[in-house]
């Protein structure tokens, strides 16, 4: 049994900057700080990790009080952004997806830096939750290697059996993805569909480099 973990940020979509945004959005709507955000990378980081920075440069205590004012508010923000920004699916992926799902070789992950709740509203969106039963998210880890390895307990639990490491590959857009696959022992598949650069992207060192998934058959001939 193959298992294919996504990524879902400039991996499956885009959703036009409405995450990031939907953050400043919440931490001006319910703690009234407004201060221009400089300095604090997103890309390939679990949102745990971006709202710490953010706690901290805004000065406010990171406990769970906060965390879930925040996260409630955050919530709020995104599913009206998602609807006001210009995102898009990425090339190929709806057909790449319903490939995979019929294959009864095959059963589908996310390995995802967002917080739980936002990664189903983006995927709810953009008509792609079908597709994904299981995955390791970004609302306890401050290190994308610990979300791989949640995704691959989940996978475990959803089939029930041993995983083939050599039959585990995570896909995703940044050098923290290929360095997390890595981490559990996946191949791995990047593609430049995001933030990075193929030369950034070559210089982590994935098993297999995409330039998109116009032609879902660039992932599909990697698994037999």
């Amino acid at each position: 049994m193959h298992v294919c973990l996504f990524d879902i940020d400039g991996t499956l979509l885009n959703t036009g900057g409405a995450g990031q945004a939907a953050m400043v959005a919440a931490i001006d709507s319910e703690f009234g700080v407004t201060k221009p955000i400089e300095g604090i990378s997103t890309a390939g980081r679990t949102d745990r990790a971006i709202t710490t920075d953010l706690f901290k440069y805004y000065g406010l205590e990171s406990d769970v009080e906060t965390r879930d004012r925040f996260l409630s508010a955050y919530l709020h923000h995104l599913a009206v952004l998602l609807n006001e920004l210009d995102g898009l699916v990425l090339p190929g992926i709806p057909e790449l997806l319903k490939t995979l799902s019929v294959r009864e070789d095959i059963v589908l992950g996310l390995l995802t830096g967002n917080y739980r709740d936002g990664a189903w509203l983006k995927l709810e969106y953009y008509a792609l939750h079908q597709h994904f039963g299981f995955g390791g998210f970004g609302d306890d880890h401050l290190h994308r290697d610990d979300v791989a390895r949640e995704a691959l307990e989940q996978a475990r639990a959803n089939l029930d059996s041993a995983v083939d490491l050599n039959r585990v590959w995570v896909i995703g857009d940044t050098p923290a993805d290929i360095r997390c696959g890595r981490a559990i022992g996946a191949n791995v598949v990047a593609v430049a569909t995001g933030l990075y650069p193929w030369q950034d992207l070559q210089a982590a060192q994935p098993d297999h480099l995409l330039t998109d998934f116009s032609d879902p058959e660039s992932l599909l001939s990697l698994l037999p």
